[in-house]
């Protein structure tokens, strides 16, 4: 399927937002994800199906001082 994510167009088999964190391997850094502009609650990121050419955001809170 592909995907842009983050800007950046990519082929991959996940086919839910869970399935996408891990196989991107950032499952410790993800705090917010959002498809197509829309914020998907983290309770649905295992349920949450993604489609071919799904704009997918991921957000990471970065502390800095």
């Amino acid at each position: 399927m592909h995907l842009i994510i983050n800007g950046v167009p990519q082929e991959t088999n996940a086919t839910t937002i869970q399935a996408l964190i891990m196989d991107l391997g950032i499952e410790t850094k993800v705090m917010a994800a959002a498809v197509n502009m829309n914020v998907i609650k983290k309770e649905q990121w295992e349920t949450f199906e993604l489609h071919e050419k799904d704009k997918v955001e991921f957000l990471q809170f970065v502390g800095g001082g």
